[in-house]
């Protein structure tokens, strides 16, 4: 069988799987018409095209017609060993002689989409169907329109309340803030209108990707809405596809949307709507119910959602997940509060196989290349210290306690996380050393944990009851442990108040687990408060969980987080951290003399516990000496009976206990942000310039033995806990720094550190000099290549296994820019396997 043939048997399979017809049959009229003066015969049909090259020249290969017989796709099909692309100015022709908008360009294996209209050729995977291109084909998009729509601070309000300047207590300036929370109006903050006007200004530029990156409580879900509405207001999107990676948030951004828009656009959950998401103007979708079976190859065409965007981009576009994200055509925006500086120093080569350091570190610099933001640099950024400096976040006070037995886990490096499975579900899998399950689940240990957290968490200002908690634990048994002690203690300590309500197990074998947590942000977890009648606040203190409430769990009030578990992914640990940061203001309405009086009092701080150094992994290294800053209480008003001081905990209740608590410090984390916005740097080049051995030895050039001596006399000490990671991370370099390197610009035998692309640059130039390439080489096309071969682990893995069709689909290095590099293509990979030390780009 020819090329030709082969290429048309997979072309005509493609097009039956989409819905086209080669003939009448119970759906409808044959809607595809091959080219002219061909026989339109099951014989030709059978015989796939053979006889198709020796067709007059001029004629389109296929033409798709819509449903009343009009041309509507031109598909210029060619051989295999051709490039689609080659045939891009012929169908052209076609398309503007029939007066054709859509183009399907295919060699069989590799297939562009191509509306001319819009941009460029997109690769596909499938081909469109009538009904998404029927869609499409009513889709003008106007890129000026996009870029000059005005966003002011009520661009959702105009949706939610278009008259709300007419309503009387918009007017009177002292009712406003009621008429804003009755009815529920959500005025676009400064830097949110600044996320959309970034996106604005790179669509100028011609991008059609976008990547925010802004803290966990800064309002993602609102700038989400607000680009929608953008993109369909101006017509650039009919239809938009918003994915989450979790099933709460899948229906926390539905209720968010309706909330913000449906007065002029429908919001519709993809699995609750299967026959009628169409209606939808918005759809919203966890990866996973799409992504089984790769299910969406049969659900969607990839013309019919003209905007996606990705929530936590790097969870829910990871791995596998990617190919749904990529399978549709369109504008594209991840969203993501995990910075990726958390990860860029992290030594790959150092991290075992089943590290989720690795894993996330992967998948944070993909989701950076995939949203074209190579550089690291988001199209926006909105960081927790921001969002502190600005009043619309608060910074934690840290209570760093470790017991004897958790600081040697840690020392261990036993630890717990949730990871996806290869269906795409959380799965909890634990790391540890053959004693961590036996002393971590010691009821002794844990009661000092419970102890730890009752005496020092901070109060509920209104009514003085240990404020609202959630405490993130290693596991559901361990949950479960937890949960038990803390409601033994409360009994003990507030008799009559709590009945076994004080800690409320939140974990997925727990029933309405999921319930609970609505609840709990409610306030009425196990009903309402018994300190205070008639305050809102929840009777239930303390939600215990593993990972439920870690991502999109907006719960404002919350003054406490406990961490009593080890945490080494830095999406949960920002996820975590960011339960907290959320502003409040506490308040009451009592009456007084016959009053009607209101007590309030502001959320400025919230307390992280963390018995496993958490914060010290990955904010680097605190001062803890630090003086406490307590929030001042300036409100002289007595609501009711106040709880006692919770005393210590009777030694008859703890006695036995064998893992004393080893240490409890505490620091209020100022306006500057925790460690990983500090420096650690300038302790460690202390210590260092004032070591006689390492003078010694520095100054005989005896760098072997210096490396050798802080690797086992300074590093992971009880006292600094210093190690490469950390000083890697705290000098806020774009790549990995050698301990060599550190300890000569100590010592001022460099004055910097210079970036990454500042040694490619000097690569390029000794490669230029070894390798002598001619005037008429493609010189940047060559330069572009080598770098890339360099510092992608994935361009190296196709070269070397001779891949080359992964090209198409790579961001980097395109096919076709890969083939005009000729004698290069081997050049290039030989010169850097014999000359250039990789581990110093990663």
């Amino acid at each position: 069988m020819s090329k030709e043939a082969k290429s048309r048997i997979k072309i005509n399979k493609l097009l039956e799987a989409s819905g086209w017809r080669f003939f009448d049959d119970e759906t409808g009229k044959a809607n595809i018409q091959l080219e002219a003066n061909a026989k339109l015969s099951q014989k030709h049909i059978d015989a796939l095209g053979e006889d198709f090259e020796k067709s007059k020249n001029g004629f389109v290969d296929f033409l798709l017609l819509d449903e009343k017989g009009f041309p509507l796709v031109v598909l210029e099909a060619k051989k295999e060993e051709k490039e689609p692309l080659d045939g891009k100015e012929q169908a052209r022709r076609y398309a503007q002689s029939l007066n054709v908008r859509f183009v399907i360009l295919s060699n069989g294996n590799l297939h562009y989409f191509w509306d001319i209209d819009t941009g460029n050729p997109t690769i596909i995977t499938t081909f469109p169907t009538l009904d998404s291109l029927r869609h499409s084909s009513a889709f003008k998009p106007d890129r000026k329109r996009l870029v000059e729509e005005r966003i002011e601070e009520d661009f959702i309000v105009q949706t939610q309340y278009p008259t709300y300047r007419n309503d009387p207590r918009w007017k009177n300036e002292a009712e406003r803030p009621m008429l804003i929370d009755d009815r529920g109006l959500k005025f676009l903050r400064h830097y949110q209108q600044k996320a959309v006007f970034a996106l604005q200004q790179s669509a100028k530029q011609n991008c059609d990707r976008y990547l925010f990156e802004m803290a966990t409580g800064t309002g993602k879900t609102l700038v989400s809405a607000a680009v929608i509405k953008l993109f369909l207001k101006t017509g650039n999107a009919k239809r938009a596809l918003f994915l989450v990676d979790r099933l709460e948030l899948e229906d926390q951004a539905w209720k968010s949307f309706v909330r913000y828009l449906k007065n002029d656009y429908t919001c519709v959950i993809y699995k609750e709507n299967k026959g009628d998401w169409r209606k939808a103007e918005i759809v919203v979708s966890t990866v996973q119910s799409l992504t089984f079976d790769n299910k969406y190859l049969k659900l969607f065409s990839p013309t019919d959602f003209e905007l996606v965007i990705s929530d936590e981009a790097h969870r829910s576009i990871s791995g596998n997940n990617r190919a749904l994200f990529e399978y549709f055509i369109g504008f594209k925006l991840g969203l993501t509060a995990t910075p990726k500086d958390y990860l860029k120093n992290i030594d790959a080569a150092e991290l075992k196989e089943n590290d989720v350091r690795a894993w996330e570190r992967r998948q944070l610099l993909d989701t950076y290349k995939t949203f074209g933001c190579e550089s690291g640099n988001p199209t926006f950024r909105y960081s927790l210290i921001d969002g502190v400096r600005d009043g619309v976040l608060v910074n934690p006070i840290v209570c760093d306690a470790r017991t004897e037995i958790s600081t040697e886990l840690l020392a261990e490096k036993g630890y717990a996380v949730l990871m996806q499975n290869d269906e795409g579900e959380d799965e909890e899998k634990t790391f540890f050393h053959t004693d961590f399950e036996k002393k971590f689940f010691s009821d002794r240990t844990n009661l000092i944990f419970c102890k730890t957290f009752i005496e020092n968490a901070l109060k509920d200002p209104i009514d003085g009851e240990i404020g609202k908690s959630i405490i993130f634990c290693v596991s559901q048994i361990h949950a479960s442990k937890i949960t038990q002690i803390l409601n033994e203690i409360a009994m003990k300590l507030w008799p009559d108040k709590y009945n076994s309500d004080f800690a409320v197990q939140v974990t997925s074998n727990v029933t309405d687990a999921q319930q609970f947590t609505v609840n709990f942000a409610n306030n009425n977890l196990c009903g309402n408060t018994r300190w205070l009648d008639g305050y809102k606040s929840s009777k239930a203190r303390v939600c215990i969980t593993v990972g439920m409430m870690t991502t999109g769990y907006d719960c404002q009030d919350i003054l406490n987080l406990c961490m009593m578990r080890p945490i080494f992914s830095p999406t949960d640990f920002v996820q975590i951290k960011g339960r907290g940061t959320r502003i409040f203001t506490f308040s009451h309405k009592h009456r007084n003399d016959g009053q009607d009086l209101i007590v309030s009092a502001a959320k400025n701080a919230f307390k992280l516990f963390d018995f496993f150094a958490n914060c010290e992994y990955f904010e680097e290294k605190f001062n803890y000496d630090e003086v406490i800053k307590l929030p001042k209480d300036d409100n002289t008003y007595t609501p009711g009976p106040v709880p006692p001081e919770p005393p210590s905990v009777r030694e008859d209740f703890i006695s036995g206990i064998d893992d004393p608590l080893k240490s409890l410090r505490e620091v209020a984390v100022g306006p500057e942000g925790m460690r990983v916005d500090r420096e650690l740097y300038e302790k460690f080049e202390k210590d260092i310039k004032n070591d006689p051995f390492i003078q010694e030895h520095f100054e005989k050039g005896n760098f072997a033995a210096i490396e050798m001596y802080i690797r086992t006399k300074i590093f992971d000490k009880p006292t600094e806990f210093y190690n490469l990671d950390k000083l890697r991370q705290s000098v806020k370099l774009d790549r990995r720094l050698t301990l060599r390197e550190i300890v000569e610009k100590i010592f001022g035998r460099i004055t910097r550190f210079k970036s990454k692309e500042e040694l490619l640059d000097e690569e390029f130039e000794k490669f230029v000099s070894v390798a002598k390439p001619q005037d008429s080489d493609p010189i940047i096309p060559i330069k572009h290549y080598f770098k890339a071969y360099i510092t992608d682990n994935d361009i190296r893995d196709i070269i070397e296994k001779k891949e080359y069709g992964r090209l198409a689909t790579n961001s980097i290095l395109s096919l076709a820019d890969f083939k005009a590099l000729k004698e290069w293509r081997d050049k290039v990979p030989e010169y850097v396997k014999d000359y250039v030390p990789l581990n110093k780009y990663m």
